[in-house]
């Protein structure tokens, strides 16, 4: 955010500070129930609503699952967490192989269950500012897969995940470096208790929402 603002309206001639979302991680927490399948690899997407020009981030997913399926011998189920068009969702089951769960809209209550009940989450949005999809499953204990665009070189890092090159220019929408996105995942899905314990620790160093409100209140009143 901070660079988008330079690029735009050059350096600020005040003091400033980048505040980062904060969770509360007593809510959001590796510990409490989970079904995490023991059979397949689980990947979550999180969006609000699939649709109005996320549908790319919805592609790129399919398109990982299905390499990893094709390429690395593993069992995928992308599980797909926002709203969708019915249409779209049976249009993207016709079109692949992979096994397809488009949970709907989810409650905010039942978010860290299903972030513990995944093997990583893909952070789709394109050059993202702070998406509180991404610190919530990192509360949760489980790692983020995404390309280095936007802020998430920021949130993700250490073994909270991987963050690999995109491989183009994201913001003409170049196509992606799926093969890299891919070792990242086999990365990920093969070092799960590594990865798992790094999240959590990532979250506990940069994202807690006593951190984030004391950090408001430093700059508002301080």
């Amino acid at each position: 955010a901070r660079g988008w603002w330079e690029r735009v309206y050059g350096k600020t001639g005040v003091p400033y500070r980048v505040i980062y979302n904060g969770v509360d991680l007593a809510q959001y927490t590796p510990e409490g129930p989970a079904e995490l399948p023991q059979d397949r690899q689980r990947l979550l997407l999180v969006e609000g609503t699939l649709g109005g020009g996320y549908e790319l981030g919805l592609e790129t997913a399919v398109k990982l699952a299905e390499g990893l399926q094709a390429e690395a011998g593993l069992s995928i189920e992308l599980m797909i967490a926002g709203k969708i068009a019915p249409e779209l969702a049976d249009a993207w089951k016709r079109r692949t192989s992979v096994a397809l769960n488009f949970a709907g809209l989810v409650p905010r209550s039942q978010i860290p269950t299903l972030d513990r009940s995944a093997h990583l989450l893909y952070a789709a949005d394109i050059n993202a500012a702070c998406p509180n999809s991404v610190i919530e499953a990192l509360a949760c204990g489980l790692p983020v897969l995404s390309f280095d665009t936007g802020a998430l070189p920021e949130l993700v890092t250490g073994d909270a995940g991987r963050v690999v090159a995109y491989g183009g220019d994201p913001w003409k929408l170049d196509l992606p470096d799926m093969p890299r996105l891919a070792a990242g995942a086999v990365e990920i899905l093969a070092g799960q208790e590594r990865f798992r314990k790094g999240a959590r620790q990532r979250a506990e160093e940069a994202f807690g929402l006593d951190s984030m409100v004391e950090a408001y209140l430093d700059v508002l009143l301080g």
